[in-house]
Parts: C-alpha cells; sequence; structure tokens
C-alpha cells in the first residue's frame, strides 16, 4: 500500500464486506425504478465476477486474458460513468464526490496498466490485482452507498432519461452495442 493510500485510507475508512453488502441490497431496490442504475449496478457485478476469475485462473495465459477482460469492462464502465454520471454527481451529489470519482478512476486505469505489464503468475502481479480490486470496491461502494441513491432522490426526471441514455451511448462507444450488451449494459462476450 502507498502512502497516498495509506493516508486515504485513514481520511476515509475501507467499507466492511457487511457495509458493502447493506448497500448493494439497497441500491438493488432504487434499481427496481430506475434502468440507468440497473445498469451500473449490473456492471458492477460483472467487473467483481472479472476480478474473481483473474484470481482464480489456472494458468498465466487465461489469467492475462482475464485481466484484458476485466480492463476492457472496467475502462468502458469508466468512461460512460465520466461522460454521462460524473456531471451529475457533481451537480446532485456533491462536487468533492465528483472530483474524487474522477480522481479514483484515473488511478484505476494507471494501476491497471500497471498490473498488465506484469507477470501474472507472480506475487508482484497478484499483489497488484488485490490492491486493484480493493480499490474498486470500495469505489462502487461510495457509489452504491451515497452518490447514485443521492442522484435517485435529487436528479430530475427528465435528466434521468438524458442519463439513461447516454451512459448506454457512452459504454457503447468503448465496448460495443453487441446483443448481450444492448440489454445488460455489457460488452458482447463478456
Amino acid at each position: 500500500m502507498s502512502l497516498l493510500d495509506r493516508i486515504a485510507a485513514t481520511v476515509t475508512p475501507t467499507a466492511s464486506d457487511q457495509d458493502r453488502a447493506e448497500a448493494r441490497r439497497r441500491v438493488e431496490e432504487l434499481a427496481a425504478n430506475e434502468p440507468w442504475v440497473r445498469t451500473i449496478v449490473d456492471q458492477h457485478k460483472q467487473i467483481e465476477r472479472r476480478f474473481g476469475e483473474a484470481r482464480a485462473a489456472a494458468d498465466a495465459h487465461t489469467a492475462a486474458q482475464a485481466v484484458e477482460e476485466l480492463a476492457t469492462l472496467l475502462t468502458g464502465h469508466a468512461n460512460a460513468e465520466e461522460a454521462a454520471l460524473y456531471p451529475e454527481v457533481v451537480e446532485y451529489s456533491g462536487k468533492t464526490h465528483g472530483a474524487m470519482a474522477y480522481e479514483e478512476h484515473a488511478m484505476t486505469k494507471v494501476q491497471l496498466a500497471k498490473l498488465r505489464n506484469l507477470n501474472p503468475r507472480s506475487e508482484e502481479w497478484r499483489e497488484k490485482l488485490e490492491h486493484v480490486e480493493s480499490a474498486v470496491q470500495q469505489h462502487i461502494y461510495q457509489e452504491e452507498d451515497s452518490w447514485l441513491p443521492d442522484l435517485v432522490e435529487n436528479l430530475p426526471a427528465e435528466r434521468k432519461d438524458l442519463l439513461t441514455r447516454r451512459y448506454q451511448e457512452e459504454f457503447g462507444r468503448y465496448c460495443g452495442n453487441g446483443s448481450m450488451g444492448a440489454q445488460q449494459g455489457l460488452p458482447e462476450g463478456l
């Protein structure tokens, strides 16, 4: 853990598994009536599964492939959030939340690039994967615990409709709009 990570962990303690599960339960309830929330939460679940696949890979080739698929999904998801969701977070959940969201995405992209350059069977690779996963888990928790609920509560209906369309467009721009992606907000084959 870097010095900055330790400072951040002191200021914003990492959510427990129980905290994350409770936030997920609450946001799932909100997602029942908000298509844009459903898409984002479904992608969060897919991202979590991709981390598990990378950790469980039996060989270096499979691990590298899992990380590539994770990186594609995470980058498409991040790009869509940055273009469509985070401007609304700044407006309706707070400038600090918005700035934090953009910063966390940038650092995750940097760490993913470093991970992709490591030997998938090395201890350094495993540690980097765990570091990235932990950061992503905390980021997902922040979104699901407060930022998304703030938007559900405060975002005008017409902005929600626009957000739904813009998010899908931005995700599709990076990941494509295959049949699975069009139905579930995921790139085809993922």
